[in-house]
């Protein structure tokens, strides 16, 4: 079990407190499940800088390739680490496809906004945990295009960055980070009673690359 103060900061040698206030958000009230993350980068020290700016994104936790944990935001604060939610239902073949159509309850243009309204009127296990109800874990790793993968030479800016978005490949967690990873996740469980069940890599819950934390483990 962890000891947490009074600021939601986790008392424990294991874990380095390095809170940026900048990506914490509304109270967050109960946590009902983890998600696993990458960074897009490949040093700590860039995720760090980044939630410097103001009104920045990011998680909970970040592990360093070397294992290290630092706590980055408060367990009493939300962050924005989720982004729009798939439906969890359509994976456990619990609902169709035309139920998350256009209606006059839910008139998003976009399906993606759409969808994800419609899961935010339900409760976690019935949908995915999103940033209202869960903890962010970042472990630091950068996606890389595979050797002999290229965007045509002649393409603009913003079709290369889709071309890598589409392509590239997330590196490998390394085991210290993977032992750091199992230790976290089980003891955030433990401590604050969320069932494993509820512990996600990114991808699965939101529409991300496949490959991101497609290496991590935790059991």
């Amino acid at each position: 079990m962890l000891s947490i103060d009074d600021q939601g900061m986790v008392i424990h040698a294991r874990v380095r407190p390095k809170r940026h206030v900048q990506i914490e958000r509304q109270p967050l009230i109960q946590v009902k499940g983890i998600i696993v993350h990458q960074t897009g980068s490949d040093r700590a020290t860039s995720a760090f800088n980044s939630y410097s700016n103001a009104n920045a994104n990011g998680a909970h936790f970040l592990i360093d390739k070397d294992g290290t944990i630092y706590q980055t935001a408060s367990l009493h604060k939300r962050t924005n680490h989720v982004g729009s939610l798939r439906a969890r239902c359509l994976e456990e073949y619990t609902c169709r496809p035309a139920d998350f159509g256009k209606s006059k309850q839910f008139p998003q243009t976009a399906a993606v906004a759409r969808m994800h309204q419609i899961e935010m009127q339900k409760s976690v296990p019935g949908r995915y945990p999103s940033n209202t109800d869960s903890l962010g874990i970042e472990i630091v790793g950068k996606p890389m295009l595979p050797p002999g993968k290229a965007a045509p030479a002649n393409a603009t800016a913003k079709q290369k960055e889709a071309y890598f978005n589409q392509n590239a490949v997330y590196e490998s967690v390394t085991t210290a980070q993977n032992i750091s990873l199992a230790w976290l996740v089980g003891e955030l469980a433990s401590t604050l009673t969320i069932p494993t069940q509820e512990v996600f890599r990114h991808p699965t819950v939101s529409r991300k690359n496949p490959t991101e934390a497609s290496t991590a483990v935790w059991e």
